[in-house]
């Protein structure tokens, strides 16, 4: 300890900063292998972003709202770093065998062991993601120990992306159809019961449609009741100069009793129940909302496939697509490992530490003195 405590300052040096730094100098000039990067650039964008409804009603079957493209970006880059994706990159492009060959390079090295999350993480620093968010850009960095294989790693993230991107928005519409379909086919098997129902009504009450008999008996009763207001008052003017015996009389009272009678037959018709207890009335107002029913089903039918006629073209303008802004480069130099960034950062660590040790030493001698 005491020997420790009165190390002269050029031994500290050497034990701490040039020994650790000319050791990582080696690591650096003989074992660390060179990695390349390959860099590309990518945003999602759609046909169109128009997310208003040109149909009115249509809002009622199909409510939703297009997201903005920098989330659909973002969802893209939750994507390329997934386990999913590193598996599949792996099967494709041997990831393993590729990052597990790097010699005695052991800091860098992949393990051949490597469990699945251990590869996934690795995978995760071999893929460097930058988003831009004012610009909804996401660039793609990927790493290889040749610069071909950079390229490929790069070129097969873009391929795994545009395929992600595309089923996800097909699929986003076909979902979108399908609900607008199918409720098309719900209100079409409405129209069609509603009309049965109708058709039915007919049948069953041998009648084309109570209302408008309804309709006509009454127009009948006021023209019958006109009629004997007529006759009524030429009685009257007769009765003036004939007597109750005359023929003229007679017979136009016999006329009034007759339209007194049809007047009758018309409002027992109009109150009458059939065979089965149902009256023509009743008949009119159960006719009737069958008939409001049967126009509230066209309606829905009508509602329905303007629904999806809307569906259709916002399947169409809001199918999005991968943009590849800059394609994956093929780099000339290695930019790992960051020497002099490297070399910099153990270097200050060193004068740090070196530092840290005098100071303390110096204080434990004095205590000492």
């Amino acid at each position: 300890m005491n020997r420790l405590i009165h190390l002269s300052g050029r031994t500290l040096a050497l034990l701490l900063i040039v020994l650790p730094v000319s050791l990582f100098a080696l690591y650096l000039g003989l074992v660390a292998r060179d990695r390349f990067v390959s860099e590309s650039v990518i945003s999602v964008r759609q046909a169109s972003s128009s997310a208003a409804s040109a149909i009115p009603g249509a809002a009622l079957l199909l409510a939703g709202i297009n997201p903005p493209a920098h989330e659909d970006t973002l969802y893209l880059r939750s994507f390329i770093h997934s386990q999913a994706l590193a598996l599949e990159l792996d099967r494709t492009l041997g990831l393993r065998k590729h990052f597990a060959d790097l010699g005695a390079d052991l800091p860098n090295q992949l393990p051949a062991d490597a469990s699945t999350e251990q590869f996934v993480a690795y995978f995760r620093d071999r893929v460097e993601l930058g988003f831009d968010d004012r610009a909804a850009l996401l660039t793609v960095r990927t790493q290889g120990l040749d610069p071909a294989f950079a390229q490929r790693f790069n070129a097969a993230v873009l391929d795994a992306s545009e395929r992600f991107v595309n089923e996800t928005s097909h699929r986003i519409a076909r979902e979108r159809l399908s609900f607008a379909e199918g409720e098309l086919q719900i209100a079409a098997q409405r129209v069609e019961a509603a009309a049965g129902a109708v058709l039915s009504f007919q049948s069953k009450n041998r009648l084309l449609d109570p209302g408008l008999q309804t309709q006509a008996a009454g127009m009948l009763t006021a023209e019958l009741q006109a009629n004997r207001a007529r006759l009524e008052a030429e009685l009257g003017g007769l009765r003036g100069f004939l007597n109750e015996e005359a023929y003229q009389v007679q017979a136009l009272k016999a006329r009034i009793a007759a339209v007194d009678r049809q007047i009758d037959a018309e409002r027992r018709r109009a109150t009458a129940e059939d065979t089965k207890g149902n009256r023509l009335n009743k008949q009119a107002l159960d006719f009737e909302a069958l008939k409001l029913k049967a126009e509230f089903a066209r309606d829905a039918y009508k509602l329905a496939l303007a629904a999806v006629e809307n569906a259709r073209i916002e399947a169409h303008q809001k199918i999005k697509s991968l943009a590849i802004v800059e394609p994956p480069s093929l780099p000339e130099t290695a930019e790992y490992p960051l020497v002099a960034y490297d070399m910099g950062t153990l270097i200050a660590i060193c004068v740090l530490l070196f530092a840290i040790v005098r100071l303390v030493l110096a204080t434990i001698r004095e205590h000492q003195d």
